[in-house]
């Protein structure tokens, strides 16, 4: 796609190709080159002068407020969620602190879903606290009953859709009409949905947070967050990250913006195994619930199909109940899913997860002991295979 002015209407796949891409200006090379940069000279005082005459975040001026790297990954990122502007930092936990502290201050008021990623409640309870700022948690399924919980304070309302560990599906649209009728921003993490799944902005969401780590980058080889705003929130929340020091590490920028590349393909299998692992689950004897919301028979089905273009690899499975120990066993005996973090990488993984230990404003009852699954490109009949045999162990050890 040539750079010039010419309005298109190409479709999201192609944007997806074509998109933060500048041969020209790089000898034919079609991935724009890794930049590591930190002093950006200007030839004469008139051309120093300019750039700091010129509109906040616009330009090459000094590495950390960007480079010729990292704009283009930003741009993209805007461009496939219908975005104002995108902006990078070291790690989807920045993503996440960042708005959040840009957009609230001493004496506001915070509406945090109780399904929130742990380390968001954490910076709740820690540096926000701290700082003068009250939050409430609400139950994930609240919708437009959140007005309810609006004071006159509340200036950030916090979504997590589908909700972190538990899967739960937020009516997005009902949260946010009520937040802006009482004046108050919707951000999301919107990691699972990712740029492609979810276009947020249609949905009334102001900021969109990414662990780009995750489905962004890929292949599990880099740290990177991904704040993506509309027009409103964009300096608020830009000058903040430049005034804390956030920016992202050039070599990762450049993973994240080959993985997007290849993003829709990647999210497509991804779901295919996943739905056909899911739905081989729900028909065994050691599995009580599968936390999917793409299988028709999930509580939040219905709005997941009505807002979302699709589903990632990751659910979590309520098993029947059973100590500790023998789930332990279970997952020691696997041979194709590793134990760690970071869900988005081209494998599989699996962990033990305790919702009910976090919850305060809902509760957590579970008929078992819960995992978490990450789906990823294998082959699902291999996948299914594993956690057979896993299975075959749990039985043992009871």
């Amino acid at each position: 796609m040539k750079n010039d002015n010419r309005p298109r209407r190409y479709r999201k796949d192609t944007l997806l190709t074509h998109v933060g891409r500048n041969p020209e200006a790089n000898f034919g090379v079609v991935n724009p080159p890794v930049y590591h940069a930190s002093t950006i000279l200007s030839k004469n005082m008139a051309e120093w002068e300019a750039k700091r005459a010129a509109p906040p975040f616009t330009g090459v001026r000094y590495g950390l407020h960007g480079t010729p790297g990292t704009f283009p990954l930003e741009e993209l990122l805007a461009t496939i969620e219908g975005g104002y502007r995108g902006m990078l930092m070291s790690s989807g936990l920045a993503a996440v602190t960042a708005p959040l502290q840009a957009l609230l201050g001493t004496g506001d008021h915070c509406l945090m879903v109780d399904s929130a990623y742990g380390p968001a409640r954490n910076f709740c309870e820690g540096i926000l606290k701290k700082c003068g700022v009250e939050t409430t948690y609400y139950d994930p399924l609240v919708g437009e009953g959140i007005s309810q919980l609006m004071q006159p304070n509340t200036n950030v309302v916090y979504c997590e859709s589908p909700g972190s560990l538990t899967f739960e599906i937020q009516d997005i649209p009902a949260i946010a009409a009520v937040a802006h009728r009482h004046g108050a921003k919707v951000l999301m993490d919107n990691t699972w949905g990712t740029p492609y799944l979810f276009r947020s902005f249609e949905h009334g969401v102001d900021v969109s947070i990414h662990a780009a780590t995750k489905y962004i980058c890929g292949h599990s080889d880099a740290m990177l967050g991904a704040v993506i705003c509309n027009e409103e929130t964009f300096l608020p929340v830009r000058s903040a990250m430049a005034q804390i020091g956030h920016s992202a590490a050039p070599d990762d920028v450049f993973f994240a913006l080959r993985g997007m590349r290849t993003l829709s393909a990647r999210l497509e299998r991804h779901q295919r195994n996943a739905m056909e692992v899911a739905k081989w689950l729900q028909t065994r004897p050691e599995v009580s619930r599968v936390l999917y919301p793409a299988l028709p028979e999930d509580p939040g089905y219905k709005i997941w199909k009505r807002d979302f273009l699709g589903a990632s690899g990751l659910f979590g499975v309520v098993l029947k109940p059973a100590p500790k120990e023998q789930v332990y066993a279970m997952i020691d005996a696997l041979d194709l899913f590793g134990i760690g973090a970071s869900w988005g990488g081209f494998e599989s993984l699996i962990q033990p997860m305790y919702p009910e230990r976090t919850r305060t404003a809902t509760q957590w009852n579970a008929e078992g002991p819960s995992v978490r699954i990450h789906i990823g490109l294998e082959d699902p009949q291999d996948l299914m295979a594993d956690l057979a045999q896993g299975f075959e162990q749990l039985r043992k050890a009871s």
